[in-house]
């Protein structure tokens, strides 16, 4: 991270090849349609290839991809939103996962995963934005410094997530 056009070109390269991956599956988690989760991943990428040209280094590098990254992803989904009309759920509001397109043919884990990855579609987008950052494996500490929750608050939403995610296998478990 030294400076200058070329610096930029070569920061952002080193950055996309090692959070690549990583900003892949942000997106996914973001954007439940694989085109457009596509095109997130391209907006993310210019967003952050543009970032490089006033990265001071304030914080870590991994850090400041995860801002850019979720910053892109919340304007992203809320214009989306806003097109199509959709509403946003809050951790109050959600008392069911969302259920699969056709349960009839959806069985076991398959099953759950869609069910859990679409109830974080049905987020509000910081508390989207939390639980991908958590299953990165980012730090509360480090999830505060990319949402500007504090991490009191980041542990909070954690542990209320967690409990609202694990639900379906808590039923599950019942059923068997």
């Amino acid at each position: 991270m030294t400076g200058g056009p070329a610096s930029q070109d070569e920061d952002y390269a080193e950055a996309a090849r090692r959070f690549g991956p990583a900003i892949a599956r942000l997106a996914r988690g973001y954007e439940a349609d694989e085109a457009l989760a596509q095109d997130l991943v391209q907006e993310i990428h210019a967003a952050l290839w543009r970032s490089f040209a006033y990265f001071e280094q304030q914080c870590s590098l991994r850090s400041w991809i995860y801002r850019i990254a979720h910053n892109v992803a919340v304007t992203h989904i809320q214009r989306s939103r806003r097109n199509r009309g959709a509403r946003f759920e809050t951790l109050d509001a959600i008392e069911t996962l969302a259920s699969g397109d056709n349960p009839e043919t959806e069985t076991g884990e398959a099953r759950l995963v869609a069910r859990l990855l679409a109830t974080i579609h049905r987020l509000a987008p910081t508390d989207r934005q939390v639980m991908l950052l958590y299953l990165e494996d980012l730090t509360a500490a480090e999830i505060a410094e990319v949402t500007g929750l504090s991490p009191s608050a980041v542990g909070s939403r954690i542990s209320r997530l967690k409990a609202l995610l694990a639900e379906p296998y808590r039923e599950q478990e019942i059923e068997e």
